[in-house]
């Protein structure tokens, strides 16, 4: 034991020191608050202005395709093919034209420019028009507009749930943008950190220092402490992350807050011919900078309907658990192999199912409790992921209970199994290891 907690702190501390780990533990936060900022930045700095000529034939339309912060409208009295021969010439940036037959014919509408129509101009043309032929056609019905807006009504359920007999809130829209996210940081850290295992033991392969190491320890005791020295640099890098972005965006914020507090106006707002009441809520959020006062109840409303000390003690033993399973493999695989080039054959096998946990893990979303679900929730191999996505939704103690144990298991199998492979190929050297090789090792005596 004491020589695995030498190894581990070896592993740990290397690795920690490195200045590849401190400027990339720093770039990352940074990186993700330069992404935001440029956002930030290029939505602030607005669009140019299109202008657009609109020739309607019918009479119908006139005026009726309002401007916006990215278009002006100007409907041209002339004929369209003077207006096509004319339009490389005039300045504008499109050119509209409706027929006259549009009523008869709705599919009729031409749109040209010089290099490409964009989708928004096309869905806001198409728009204006939709809804001023649904105007014409309930006035000939003798139903207005207003007695059609006045019908429609906006519906917003609560969901609840009646586990063991209690009522309690639950938000399907948080556990699933939470389980989203630990599933994808459970995805990442297996490729990233198994990864680092399998250079950090090819690396002491090709070296040759193993040959040293080994006369200390037994290959087994080498293995295990280097796999769980990477797995603490991982959680050491996986919490200064989520520490050092919850700062950058706290300070970010507050000068987001500071920018649209001393902006003079909001004539985006104001031109964009909202409800007054939307308009008025749009100004209110960038005056304060943040989130609307009236929402954030809902928001830490819909946060505490999650098991959230379930979701957390979790995600931390199926990061571990997720991480030990698929490293101790990488580690087989560095150990078996000479060089970079060789590994190929040998990781994709083992990244097929991690992969495919993933990929599932879209369709558990939507049927958290399913067959699907269940049975990959239960499956060694695909279960740190499948797992986490389906807990904020709320499993059934026994079977995180059951999963959790599978997961032991199949992480105590693959660590013997990576064991056998990695103390006959360590010191293995210069030959081209097969599957069939592999499995011989996997039953040699000793």
């Amino acid at each position: 034991m004491k020589n695995i907690l030498l190894i581990i702190e070896r592993e740990y501390f290397t690795r920690v020191k490195k200045k590849s780990f401190i400027i990339l533990t720093l770039l990352v936060p940074l990186l993700m608050m330069g992404m935001w900022g440029a956002i930030f930045w290029a939505a602030m700095s607005g669009v140019d202005e299109k202008k657009i000529a609109v020739i309607d034939d019918s009479g119908y339309f006139v005026n009726k395709i309002s401007d916006n912060e990215m278009y002006s409208f100007e409907y041209l009295d002339q004929n369209i093919t003077e207006a096509k021969k004319a339009f490389p010439e005039s300045g504008k940036d499109a050119l509209v034209y409706i027929p006259e037959n549009i009523m008869e014919n709705t599919k009729s509408v031409q749109i040209f420019a010089e290099r490409g129509v964009p989708l928004e101009l096309k869905s806001k043309v198409e728009g204006s028009i939709e809804r001023e032929i649904e105007n014409i056609k309930l006035t000939e019905a003798g139903i207005t507009r207003s007695v059609l807006e006045d019908a429609k009504m906006n519906i917003s359920s609560e969901t609840i749930s009646l586990k063991d007999g209690d009522e309690k809130k639950s938000s399907s829209t948080a556990a699933t943008v939470i389980g989203f996210i630990c599933a994808f940081l459970i995805y990442i850290s297996v490729f990233i950190y198994g990864a680092q295992v399998m250079r950090g033991v090819m690396e002491e392969k090709t070296s040759r220092i193993v040959e040293v190491i080994i006369s200390s320890v037994k290959p087994f005791q080498l293995m295990i402490g280097k796999i769980v020295g990477v797995a603490l640099v991982g959680l050491t890098q996986f919490t200064l992350w989520i520490v050092l972005t919850l700062a950058l965006f706290s300070i970010g914020g507050q000068l987001i807050g500071d920018k649209l507090t001393g902006m003079p106006d909001m004539s985006a707002v104001q031109s964009a011919n909202l409800p007054p009441e939307v308009a008025a809520q749009m100004q209110q959020n960038a005056q304060s900078g943040g989130i609307p006062s009236e929402l954030l109840p809902d928001i830490i409303n819909a946060a505490g309907t999650l098991p959230i000390a379930t979701i957390i003690v979790s995600f931390l033993f199926y990061f571990l658990g997720g991480y030990l399973l698929y490293s101790s493999l990488f580690g087989a695989v560095g150990s078996a192999v000479d060089g970079e080039t060789d590994t190929q054959q040998f990781i994709l096998p083992i990244t097929i199912p991690i992969i495919a946990a993933f990929i599932i893990a879209q369709f558990v979303m939507r049927d958290p409790n399913g067959p699907l679900a269940f049975w990959s929730s239960m499956i060694p191999f695909t279960s740190p992921i499948i797992m986490m996505v389906r807990i904020p939704f709320g499993v059934p103690t026994w079977q995180i209970v059951v999963s959790i144990l599978l997961l032991i298991g199949g992480f105590i199998f693959t660590t013997w199994l990576a064991a056998r492979i990695y103390r006959v190929g360590i010191l293995m050297y210069g030959k081209k290891v097969t599957w069939k090789e592999l499995s011989k090792w996997v039953f040699y005596k000793g």
